[in-house]
C-alpha cells in the first residue's frame, strides 16, 4: 500500500514537468531565484535602514513578493491555476516627481558597510526591481504553459509599481534627481513624432 502510494506521488509530482519545454523552465528557475534574491538582499537592508517610511516600504513590499513568489512556485509545480491568484500591489507614495538638478557632493564607493545609507539602500532596491521584471517580461514571453505565462505577466505590472515607488521615494529626498533638457531641445524632442492620417484598413 506503502508503495502503491509512493509510485502515485512520485507520478503526480512526475506530471507537471510534460508541461513545460527546456527553455521555459530556464526562464522560470532565473525569475524565482531572482525573487528569492530580492527577498534575501531586503532582509540584509532591514538591519542598515535609518528612514521608518523605508523600512515600512521594505516591509510591505517584501510581504507581498513573498506571497507572489509562493504562487509561482505552486503553478510552477502544477501547472494549474494557483490556490492564490496574482495579487495587485499598490504604491503609497504620492504621484509627485521634482524635476531639475541640484548640485551635490561627487558620489563615491562605500568603504565600510556603516557608511552604507538609506540612499545606497534604496538605490539597491531600484536595481533590483528593474532586473526582475525584465526577467518576469522576457519569461512570459517564453512560457508555453498557459497558467504560469498568465501569473508571470500578471507580476510584471506589481513589480513595475514596486520599482516606481521607490523611484519616489529617492526622488522626494534628492538621491534620484531626474535632469531636463533646455526647453527648445525638450520641445524638439516632444514633437519629433506625429500621429498618422487615421487607421489603417484590416
Amino acid at each position: 500500500m506503502h508503495n502503491q502510494y509512493h509510485s502515485q506521488s512520485e507520478e503526480n509530482n512526475r506530471q507537471p514537468a510534460g508541461q513545460y519545454g527546456g527553455h521555459e523552465v530556464f526562464d522560470a528557475h532565473e525569475v524565482l531565484s531572482g525573487v528569492i534574491g530580492i527577498l534575501d538582499h531586503y532582509k540584509l537592508y532591514e538591519q542598515h535602514v535609518q528612514d521608518p517610511e523605508l523600512k515600512t516600504m521594505i516591509n510591505r513590499q517584501s510581504s507581498f513578493l513573498l506571497t507572489t513568489y509562493n504562487t509561482m512556485v505552486e503553478t510552477f509545480h502544477t501547472g494549474k491555476r494557483p490556490s492564490t491568484p496574482t495579487l495587485v500591489y499598490n504604491m503609497t507614495q504620492e504621484n509627485n516627481v521634482s524635476l531639475g538638478m541640484t548640485p551635490g557632493q561627487p558620489k563615491t564607493p562605500a568603504q565600510s558597510v556603516q557608511e552604507l545609507n538609506d540612499e545606497n539602500i534604496s538605490g539597491f532596491m531600484l536595481g533590483q526591481t528593474k532586473g526582475i521584471a525584465s526577467s518576469l517580461t522576457m519569461a512570459a514571453l517564453e512560457v508555453t504553459n498557459p497558467v504560469l505565462r498568465r501569473v508571470f505577466a500578471d507580476s510584471v505590472p506589481n513589480i513595475i509599481e514596486m520599482g516606481y515607488e521607490i523611484f519616489l521615494y529617492q526622488n522626494k529626498h534628492n538621491y534620484y534627481q531626474v535632469a531636463q533638457l533646455t526647453h527648445e531641445d525638450m520641445n524638439a524632442m516632444v514633437h519629433s513624432y506625429d500621429s498618422t492620417g487615421g487607421n489603417q484598413p484590416h
